[in-house]
């Protein structure tokens, strides 16, 4: 079995810009005591690396991919990372809930990629 370098790269490089991305946006959550227009400098340079992977990643990943594809794959790789950082740095609990619901979305993912029902 081969590695698909030209299929792996592109999900590779969007898990990274999602751990920016998801940095930017929710790591602020644990600083609180900063004024609001100095976190959302931080943020936009922040997201600044997030855009530098997932904008290649896309571009990339379009020869592999549909364009379809790689939103349902985006979001799920997005829930993905968020469980892991809402856990590992929000410190806040992983339920049930959020097991079935982010799971529903994968599910959705999944379809897209199946393609055309006949």
């Amino acid at each position: 079995m081969t590695l698909n370098w030209a299929a792996l790269v592109p999900i590779l490089m969007l898990v990274a810009s999602n751990v920016f991305m998801t940095f930017a946006w929710y790591g602020q959550l644990k600083v609180e005591h900063r004024a609001l227009w100095l976190i959302v400098l931080i943020s936009w340079g922040i997201a600044f690396f997030e855009y530098c992977l997932a904008v290649p990643a896309n571009r990339l990943g379009r020869a592999v991919y549909a364009p379809a594809e790689l939103k349902a794959m985006q979001e799920v790789i997005t829930l993905a990372v968020f469980a892991v950082f809402s856990v590992l740095w929000l410190k806040e609990p992983f339920t049930m809930n959020h097991g079935v619901g982010f799971g529903l979305i994968a599910v959705g993912a999944v379809f897209v990629f199946k393609g055309p029902f006949h």
